[in-house]
């Protein structure tokens, strides 16, 4: 019998509701065992090794890749491989985090032996702190819901919901402590977008040498419109004889010259050009250079070595092929 949207609508509301509580009452449970647990993954020699089944598997894949990916080298095992054979994959080193929800994951449950006996610490993550799993941890993080988004109660929702969100603490917290940075991210995150706003430098995307337009302060405006149009970069940078950066002339200062009626043709471009412009260093992260452009509301920006002299131009359009943006 078809649903009625407005019945579909309803039925959502109360899935967001019922999982955003969940989450909420885990700031509850941020107390001294969290810290305990976030000491033992700081301070581990090896790896994180994050253990689940089924929906708890997929979860713990999840927190595996966000911890690595922010500074916790980490990697998940499912507890089936582990007891054919990559069990092997836990070293002393390493610290065990177990995520089961009713902490009776006869999965987990067979492991718990071999991970006592090499001596790793476990940390668990369980919806029942009274389990074999949560009982037998070194530390167990409680992240039980009120109930299952499931209208029925038994498709993990809210659980899997509450787990992640508990993992995402746990990693982000790490990150804090190890000093993880933006750049720590991107070395970790070479390819697509989010590698290239992060790594990409001035010095990879700037115009150098005769692709940079340039003109001298006594050159006529009608000379520095001609280097703009042949350059094509919608600026030109006037530098004095040893490539000091005196100032830019721009699309807008020509606009507002065309306004005040200066004689393009008897005008010199030092009568026109915005001095001291918004310059940038080489060795600058791009996304910075597209940031100050966006802020000012600028289409190009010059490359300004330490000695004040012209190292290259940047070009908005650049920087978007680039995919800086």
């Amino acid at each position: 019998m078809p649903i009625h949207p407005d019945q579909l609508k309803q039925l959502a509301s109360q899935v967001l509701a019922i999982e955003a509580q969940a989450v909420e009452q885990l700031q509850s449970r941020i107390d001294d065992r969290f810290v305990r647990a976030c000491d033992l993954m700081l301070h581990c020699q090896g790896r994180i090794v994050v253990l689940g089944m089924g929906k708890s598997g997929h979860i713990g894949g999840k927190i595996a890749a966000t911890l690595a990916s922010t500074g916790s080298p980490a990697f998940f095992v499912h507890p089936a491989e582990a007891s054919h054979g990559d069990m092997g994959m836990i070293t002393a080193q390493d610290v065990v985090m177990a995520l089961s929800n009713s902490g009776e994951t006869d999965e987990i449950l067979t492991l718990l032996p071999l991970i006592k006996r090499q001596g790793v610490p476990l940390i668990a993550l369980t919806g029942n702190p009274d389990s074999t799993l949560a009982q037998t941890a070194d530390v167990h993080i409680d992240v039980s819901v009120p109930q299952e988004a499931c209208p029925l109660g038994l498709a993990p929702t809210s659980s899997t919901t509450a787990t992640l969100a508990m993992g995402d603490a746990l990693a982000v917290a790490l990150l804090e402590a190890r000093g993880f940075t933006a750049e720590d991210f991107a070395r970790s995150h070479p390819g697509g977008r989010l590698g290239r706003r992060l790594l990409l430098l001035t010095d990879d995307v700037m115009h150098t040498g005769e692709q940079m337009p340039r003109n001298a302060p006594d050159d006529l405006l009608r000379d520095a419109l001609l280097e703009m149009s042949r350059k094509g970069l919608g600026t030109t940078v006037v530098v004095d004889g040893e490539d000091h950066v005196l100032g830019v002339f721009t699309d807008g200062d020509l606009r507002r010259a065309l306004d005040r009626q200066v004689n393009v043709h008897t005008a010199q471009v030092a009568e026109v050009m915005t001095p001291r412009g918004k310059t940038i260093a080489p060795g600058t992260l791009a996304a910075e250079a597209l940031r100050m452009m966006q802020k000012y509301r600028i289409n190009a920006l010059p490359v300004v070595n330490s000695a004040g002299k012209l190292a290259g131009v940047l070009n908005m359009h650049d920087l978007l092929r680039a995919g800086v943006l």
